[in-house]
């Protein structure tokens, strides 16, 4: 018992010596104001899965992207929709991200909403059904109006008959409305 406690000790000290300075960075990064983007925009792009299910047929898909994204008024907040394509059917996800500026006229975000496959079990870049989606991605202001977007999305056990996850990359082009 007292091996443990003293081990316990050790790792809360450790772990305050490595934690205490990101937490001063974090505060002294917050402090300092960087404008972001507050860019309403629609794009287009590619879209790979670079997963598969496991199954026959299931295997990963390149297509393209529709992208859109709707800033909800000085909120950290946004409406967004992707839409994935190729020949076989469309995934459509409707998600709410944080955004979060990292310089000048770019912004890191991070995204949750579903996935709806418009023709279960015909693949997409993002598994053959519907599905909880995860998106992490970042955008930047690269010429007035225009905006070059970047993500990776997770759908969660998007495969029919499989627990497997799914993973897309998606990149485009944007152009500015608001």
């Amino acid at each position: 018992m007292k091996g443990l406690i003293k081990s316990f000790v050790t790792i809360s000290a450790l772990s305050s010596v490595v934690i205490a300075p990101l937490l001063i960075n974090a505060g002294q990064a917050s402090a300092q104001t960087q404008k972001g983007t507050d860019a309403s925009y629609i794009g287009a792009g590619v879209a790979g899965g670079v997963t598969n299910g496991g199954q026959p047929g299931q295997d990963a898909q390149f297509g393209g992207n529709v992208t859109g994204r709707l800033k909800l008024g000085p909120t950290p907040f946004s409406a967004r929709t992707q839409i994935l394509f190729n020949d076989q059917t469309t995934a459509i996800i409707p998600q709410v991200s944080i955004d979060a500026p990292i310089a000048k006229g770019t912004n890191v975000y991070l995204a949750g909403g579903y996935s709806f496959v418009e023709t279960d079990g015909k693949q997409t870049p993002l598994g053959d059904r519907d599905g909880v989606a995860i998106t992490a991605g970042v955008e930047s202001e690269v010429a007035k109006n225009f905006m070059l977007y970047g993500n990776t999305t997770l759908g969660m056990k998007t495969y029919q008959n499989s627990p497997a996850s799914a993973v897309s990359i998606q990149g485009g082009v944007g152009y500015r409305f608001r």
